[in-house]
């Protein structure tokens, strides 16, 4: 390691991230600060990886001084997710925004986000016939077969886990380990548990209407300290996707992308025309797709580089509320439930894809309607569960070959491109959780069009 060439980098990078806090005394806009962000992020990653090399012990050290900025900003964000769900459900009980209306709420967002997700399911089956890939081989190297015989052991762990235990690791029997974020669906036991909250506070609004307004007013003082919390985290977001995006193009792999081009290209248009039935669905409810992509852009361009929809919670929710228009209810329950159901790209796109390359292989005709029909169903239901903090698709996709009796081998053979695709899948994921809050403030006539037609009213840090 040249110390000299790490002292460098290092304060090409601070130059940037002062760059930043420039444009921000400027008062220049957040959306734009974002995309400055990742702009300068793809074109010092691209410098470093084409001076240095990804697998130089300079960049190595680098990116460890750099990865301060980008993975403490996604710990800032995780640090929100739990006490930001919590809060936001039951204060939309305290402010009677839910009500009557829970009911369809829930339900709406869930077959959103299942519909939509046996939906990308078909377009990654689809997208691998369109690019030839059924019955594709790639090659094993070293890392592979490490990661293949890491999967086989993951396996045993998923392999009897059926969809009734799947339902019942949702109920939280340890709502303080939900709290502390201990096991991988913590999110939705803590939604359930602050539901039966909110319940119990309309019962006691009704029986003991003091002692509700008081829990009201506390729940109301937590609300506004929480969510003041999530702006000052949120004014990180341009140094944090700068960081990220850094790290990112100056670590992959170029070789392994080229390798498996056609698997990486594939999968990218699958998770493109997501996106596109996104806006049909959104045309559908009369919201125009250019000003929803548009006013998302900060939260997708932070699922883009940071690869978790966990961490792009706060975001998540804030752009909704603020930008999109959706009622305080229906953004939480989407962006919550959307952490662990039916993740698009994660638990729809990617295990489809995977199943039907590697099912000729085991001489299974994938054209048969059998076939494409057990491959949604299982896609689908599989879907519930699905961790939001990374490695999210590589569970689902055990899930899922498991259940047809594939071989899990093609899981670890992609490893090298994994972070490249995961990129895309995880801003699929958002998506989808958004457009599932969307339909279902629509549906529930809660959708403040004013706000969603407003150019002005967009996401932002300051408040």
């Amino acid at each position: 390691m040249d110390l000299w060439v790490v002292l460098v980098v290092l304060a090409f990078f601070v130059a940037g991230l002062v760059g930043l806090g420039f444009l921000q005394k400027r008062h220049v806009s957040f959306s734009k600060r974002v995309f400055i962000g990742l702009g300068a992020g793809i074109v010092f990653g691209v410098i470093l990886h084409v001076a240095l090399g990804a697998a130089s012990e300079n960049v190595a050290t680098s990116m460890t001084w750099i990865g301060i900025v980008g993975s403490g900003y996604i710990y800032f964000l995780q640090m929100l997710v739990i006490p930001l769900v919590f809060v936001s459900i039951v204060s939309a009980f305290t402010r009677l925004k839910v009500t009557e209306k829970l009911g369809k709420i829930s339900s709406t967002v869930l077959i959103s986000l299942l519909g939509t997700t046996a939906v990308a399911a078909f377009i990654g089956y689809l997208s691998t016939l369109v690019f030839g890939l059924n019955g594709a081989t790639f090659t094993k190297g070293t890392a592979e077969t490490a990661r293949i015989a890491e999967l086989a052991t993951k396996q045993e762990s998923v392999q009897n886990f059926s969809i009734p235990e799947q339902l019942l690791s949702f109920i939280p029997k340890n709502v303080f380990a939900d709290f502390a974020g201990t096991r991988s669906t913590s999110t939705i036991g803590v939604v359930i548990f602050a539901a039966f909250v909110g319940v119990a506070y309309l019962g006691v609004k009704r029986k003991s209407p003091k002692e509700g307004q008081f829990f009201a007013d506390l729940m109301d003082s937590l609300y506004k300290i929480v969510m003041r919390i999530t702006t000052l985290v949120l004014r990180l977001t341009p140094f944090g996707v700068f960081a990220l995006m850094t790290n990112v193009l100056a670590t992959s792999d170029y070789q392994a992308i080229v390798d498996l081009g056609k698997f990486v290209i594939a999968s990218y248009a699958a998770l493109i025309v997501v996106l596109l039935v996104h806006s049909l669905l959104l045309i559908s409810v009369r919201v125009s797709p250019i000003k929803y992509f548009k006013k998302a852009f900060p939260v997708l361009s932070f699922a883009f580089t940071s690869r978790s929809s966990a961490g792009a919670l706060p975001l998540n929710i804030k752009t909704q509320t603020e930008a999109l228009g959706v009622d305080d209810a229906t953004a939480n329950f989407s962006a919550s439930f959307g952490l662990s159901i039916g993740q698009n790209g994660c638990a729809g796109v990617y295990p489809a894809m995977l199943a039907t390359i590697v099912a000729p292989t085991a001489g299974i005709d994938i054209f048969t309607p059998q076939f494409i029909l057990m491959l949604l169903a299982i896609v689908t239901i599989s879907s519930f569960g699905v961790a939001g903090v990374g490695g999210g698709a590589t569970f689902a996709s055990l899930i899922v070959l498991g259940a047809l009796n594939l071989p899990i081998a093609i899981v670890g053979l992609v490893i090298s491109v994994e972070p490249l695709i995961d990129m895309a899948r995880t801003a699929t994921n958002v998506s989808g959780s958004m457009v599932a809050g969307i339909l279902t403030s629509v549906r529930v006539h809660d959708l403040d069009r004013t706000v969603l037609n407003d150019p002005q009213a967009v996401i932002s840090e300051q408040e």
